[in-house]
């Protein structure tokens, strides 16, 4: 591995599958830009020397009554030394958040994790990516731009989220990815 291997983790919690499908489809995107490797962790098995060295962090959680997942602050708590020790500082940041609703309250979940991130002292990007439309098939149908938004219906991790919503996925890794 050359030294300009670019480090992109992404960290994630996913009680039923859905999330993680999306943090799949992130790596899968940035997997495309050459000399980029990916990590993929959920909060229950975390890499810690892999976030640290990491160029570009990608948190996602689902969004559970307004908020991150006790699963997922738990993982925020468990900074507080990188925080206290300065070890994200500089890094990109970008966050992605999941719920069966359409709003579902996502955007307070990408603001929890921007914050958490600034707190890092790490630079945050978003997702500069138009709607191409609102259905299912399109890309950024829910108009994300603090961070990736996606929905889930009650259904089956193969089945949802949508289609568009997975390629947004990949566009949003790809472009990160890209960003360092």
């Amino acid at each position: 591995m050359s030294a300009a291997c670019k480090q992109v983790c992404i960290v994630y919690h996913s009680p039923y599958g859905h999330t993680e499908r999306v943090a799949r489809a992130i790596a899968e995107g940035a997997r495309q830009v050459a000399n980029t490797q990916v990590h993929v962790m959920s909060v229950e098995h975390v890499d810690w020397h892999a976030l640290d060295h990491a160029d570009v962090i990608v948190f996602g959680s689902p969004t559970y009554m307004g908020s991150v997942t006790s699963g997922f602050k738990l993982f925020m708590d468990a900074t507080s030394k990188r925080w206290k020790n300065r070890l994200w500082v500089g890094k990109l940041a970008a966050g992605f958040a999941n719920s069966g609703g359409l709003s579902g309250d996502k955007l307070a979940v990408l603001q929890q994790i921007c914050l958490f991130a600034m707190q890092h002292g790490m630079l945050w990007s978003g997702i500069p990516l138009m709607p191409t439309g609102h259905t299912e098939n399109d890309l950024n149908r829910l108009s994300g731009f603090l961070g990736l938004m996606t929905q889930s219906d009650n259904a089956p991790v193969e089945q949802t989220p949508p289609k568009g919503d997975i390629e947004t996925a990949k566009w949003f890794g790809k472009y990160l990815a890209g960003l360092v």
